[in-house]
């Protein structure tokens, strides 16, 4: 069905003036239709290959990692190999597939450093001092560092688009979630402004697809 959407775009696109052009292209993305091979786990035992309903391949993550991070933070990291970004825009399509309790989560990661220095978006059902938040991990265990945030992330059985928009020059974070009009969080920090990108979560399960990094263009 994917495939079919983008012969679609490709032949039909410049007649209903849609750019195909190279610009337009994301500087990285993924939708797992080849496999799982560009990505460097934590535990790549807790991670495989899975198809949803319609056919599609997705990321998913169905156990809790065998992994001892330095600091506390976050056990289920999958990181894109060879990949870093300073000021961004990234998009991932995620649905928690657990149980319902107060920090069930799901986490997406940027300007990962080491395993020592790192940030993360969290997103779980009830925010508190350790939860639903952006976090900084810098040789210390998790900090949240939102300025803005609501109360807690409403988690069903479907997929849920989110958005991180990054500017590094200024330490922006804004971080948007389904109609992607207005943030739920927001933060102001420049302790790392580069890094690798990831997804995963804290100590739960999911599935992650179609993430997509462009970079920010700084004329708009």
């Amino acid at each position: 069905m994917r495939r079919l959407l983008m012969i679609w775009i490709a032949v039909l696109g410049p007649a209903l003036g849609l750019s195909t052009a190279a610009e337009d292209a994301p500087a990285f993305s993924e939708d797992f239709e080849h496999g799982i091979g560009r990505w460097e786990m934590t535990d790549a035992k807790a991670w495989k290959l899975a198809e949803d309903p319609v056919g599609n391949h997705v990321l998913a993550l169905e156990g809790s990692s065998e992994y001892a991070p330095p600091f506390r933070s976050p056990l289920n990291m999958a990181l894109a190999k060879d990949a870093e970004f300073g000021s961004f825009e990234m998009t991932a399509r995620l649905k928690q597939t657990g149980r319902e309790y107060g920090h069930r989560d799901l986490c997406l990661f940027f300007g990962y450093r080491d395993p020592a220095h790192f940030y993360y978006v969290h997103l779980a059902t009830k925010a508190d001092d350790h939860a639903n938040s952006i976090f900084l991990v810098n040789a210390a265990p998790r900090v949240s560092v939102a300025a803005t945030r609501t109360g807690g992330t409403v988690w069903d059985d479907q997929f849920h688009t989110v958005k991180i928009r990054r500017d590094a020059d200024s330490g922006s974070i804004e971080v948007f979630l389904d109609d992607l009009a207005k943030p739920v969080m927001t933060a102001t920090d420049k302790t790392f402004t580069s890094g690798r990108i990831g997804v995963g979560s804290f100590d739960d399960v999911g599935h992650f697809d179609d993430i997509r990094v462009t970079k920010l263009d700084k004329k708009k």
